[in-house]
């Protein structure tokens, strides 16, 4: 059995900003096994996560961003649940990234939900006129189409971007674990992308 340090328990902390005694556990369950304990630690934060979702989340702040030049500004309004979590420096900054990424990214809508049907059916066409003369079945154009429809989410959706800090998450992943780290729910409402000259 191996000993968990101190210093195992600092790293693991620091590493997945669970608490010292959730890191711990995780530490002894692995038998000292780091990514092993950050693997247990992330479901149970998503866990949590995926429980505080539906809870109501009206207060919060707006992240803002200026472009060095000031040609590019952003506004993103992120909300939580009370205005103490919307006062610690952890929520700050992901309304501040937030903001940045929205300016770097230039999503077009939240998440897939706020899509109008036209916009969708409109994608789909175009899609399917791409394929119709490919010789292949219907439902294989079909998945094509869909799987064409889902890039496109991920291009326009802010939710479903990767985070232009860490591309390998997305924002909604990232957002996931600030609702766990945070202990509470976080969503982002709205946001505006002002540029000079753009309409």
């Amino acid at each position: 059995m191996a000993e968990v340090t101190a210093e195992m328990v600092k790293l693991l902390r620091e590493s997945t900003n669970a608490g010292v005694l959730d890191c711990k556990k995780a530490l002894t369950e692995t038998n000292g096994d780091f990514e092993a304990a950050v693997e247990i630690l992330r479901k149970k934060g998503l866990a949590t996560a995926a429980k505080k979702a539906s809870r109501e989340a009206n207060e919060g702040l707006i992240g803002t961003y200026v472009h060095p030049g000031s040609k590019i500004a952003t506004l993103v309004e992120v909300n939580c649940e009370t205005d103490f979590v919307a006062r610690t420096e952890e929520f700050q900054q992901l309304a501040r990234d937030l903001a940045m990424h929205v300016t770097a990214s230039r999503p077009l809508f939240v998440s897939r939900t706020d899509v109008p049907a036209e916009l969708i059916a409109k994608e789909k066409e175009v899609y399917a006129e791409q394929m119709a003369n490919s010789g292949k079945p219907a439902q294989v154009v079909e998945k094509i189409v869909e799987g064409k429809l889902d890039k496109w989410y991920s291009e326009v959706c802010l939710l479903e971007q990767a985070f232009v800090k860490n591309p390998d998450v997305t924002i909604q992943a990232l957002l996931t674990e600030r609702i766990a780290s945070l202990g509470e729910n976080i969503k982002v409402r709205r946001f505006s992308r002002l540029e000079v000259g753009a309409e």
